[in-house]
């Protein structure tokens, strides 16, 4: 390992070296929505309607920068990957990137405002108490990964690991996806009603590899 690989570790944020604090700050918001899902509730159908639109209103608005973001890096990867970078243009990726990584991190107001939404004491409202912490580890597990990944790939486009980890990562925002919509669909069972989607993009083509 090189002193600059170390220097570099190093200076890296706190939920960037030690992953298992994202992993265990999830569980912690699981958890806690739980609990305050739980709690008994009376309200009319009508109600229980409006307070889960206003929930999956917030949910969409606080995954807005995270799901650009990702976005925004693995389509800079699939450039990349495909030679159609010129120099000019891969000047701001580090950048760009880094911003990325910031909006899917804890570090971000909108992470941050996703993890403290109060969720109603309903069935629906536990089934999107559930989806919350679902998307809250599609935003800083799954994407975070993949966008550092991004980050070691763009420095060192033959690194195996990372586009190993890409693969993977995207399998897991595939998998994460799922989940959150299935769980999203059973409060709108819960309910009779169809609310917002919650709005986790597909994210494909982050295991490519450049030739």
């Amino acid at each position: 390992m090189t002193d600059a690989t170390t220097s570099s570790k190093e200076k890296a944020p706190l939920w960037q070296r030690h992953r298992g604090l994202v992993i265990a700050a999830v569980v912690f918001v699981v958890l806690l929505i739980t609990v305050i899902s739980d709690l008994p509730v009376s309200t009319s159908r009508a109600d229980d309607i409006s307070a889960e639109r206003s929930v999956m209103s917030e949910v969409n608005s606080d995954l807005g920068p995270c799901a650009l973001g990702v976005r925004q890096a693995i389509g800079i990867w699939k450039l990349q990957a495909a030679h159609a970078l010129t120099a000019a243009e891969r000047a701001p990726t580090p950048g760009l990137l880094s911003d990325d990584q910031t909006a899917c991190s804890f570090t971000d107001e909108s992470i941050f405002d996703l993890t403290d939404i109060s969720v109603p004491g309903t069935p629906a409202g536990k089934e999107l108490g559930q989806m919350i912490a679902t998307a809250t580890l599609w935003t800083t597990s799954d994407s975070l990964r993949s966008i550092e990944d991004v980050q070691t790939l763009m420095s060192d486009p033959t690194d195996a690991s990372a586009k190993r980890n890409l693969a993977d990562e995207e399998k897991q925002l595939t998998t994460d996806r799922a989940t959150a919509i299935a769980q999203e669909n059973a409060a709108d069972r819960a309910l009779a009603v169809r609310l917002p989607t919650v709005d986790l993009p597909p994210v494909t083509g982050a295991g490519a590899s450049t030739g």
